[in-house]
């Protein structure tokens, strides 16, 4: 497990500290436009009552911080954003500065050092799938553990339903557990969901009020990047 974790904080230091324009993962600075559509969506079902100043929120894989910067910029909203690359962190550090937030080199396999009910947005954006099934689901409790009641939970993650390139990677890479796959370019595990799954594994701690997926990426007939859904889940109160 352990040089599991190194592997992927190598890759992803490596990701970070590559020059603009080389070839590399696109590591905008820009907010997702999945989380702005959440936050719309946030905001026409409850106004301000999740997106004020007195709020807090928590980006688990927070990379160089630009989601928590949105929410701050936007809302005014304090924030607490972890990463596994120490390089992410210090570029988040440099750009956030004179922000209310705090970024802290950690992995999320680890418990949350907050407060019960610290916190009233929970972000899990693309992160929690190189985990373990066992340290999924203690990270689902600690999400349950820091949200306040009625808190959100915005998960997006691989999608396995219709999605030809996830099939083939399951298949031809398999992991040591169910729906999980050894990426072949970076050696990391990948846990690849069903909307089925999600609905159980989410399902006792948060209710889901929506789902959004991504179309198939087809070129040329064949599937050539993985699907994604995003699922805003409230915490049970």
């Amino acid at each position: 497990m352990k040089n599991r974790r190194e592997g992927n904080e190598k890759f992803w230091n490596k990701t970070y500290s590559r020059r603009k324009g080389a070839e590399s993962l696109t590591l905008s600075t820009e907010p997702s436009e999945d989380l702005q559509k959440f936050t719309r969506w946030l905001e026409r079902e409850h106004g301000r009552t999740f997106l004020n100043p007195r709020a807090s929120v928590l980006d688990l894989g927070c990379g160089n911080g630009r989601n928590l910067m949105y929410f701050a910029r936007e809302y005014g909203m304090r924030g607490v954003g972890y990463d596994i690359s120490s390089e992410a962190i210090k570029q988040a550090r440099t750009i956030g500065a004179g922000l209310p937030l705090q970024f802290e080199v950690r992995s999320i396999a680890q418990p949350i050092p907050l407060p019960d009910a610290s916190q009233t947005i929970v972000l899990d954006m693309m992160t929690s799938h190189f985990l373990r099934e066992n340290e999924r689901a203690a990270l689902r409790a600690e999400i349950s553990r820091v949200l306040r009641p009625e808190g959100w939970l915005f998960f997006k993650t691989f999608f396995l339903d219709e999605d030809e390139h996830a099939a083939r990677l399951l298949r031809e890479h398999p992991a040591d557990e169910a729906g999980s796959y050894i990426h072949p370019a970076i050696g990391a595990l990948e846990h690849v969901s069903t909307e089925e799954e999600i609905a159980q594994t989410l399902g006792k701690h948060f209710v889901i009020h929506k789902t959004s997926s991504s179309h198939r990426h087809l070129r040329h007939g064949r599937a050539f990047k993985r699907r994604s859904i995003s699922v805003y889940a409230q915490k049970r109160y």
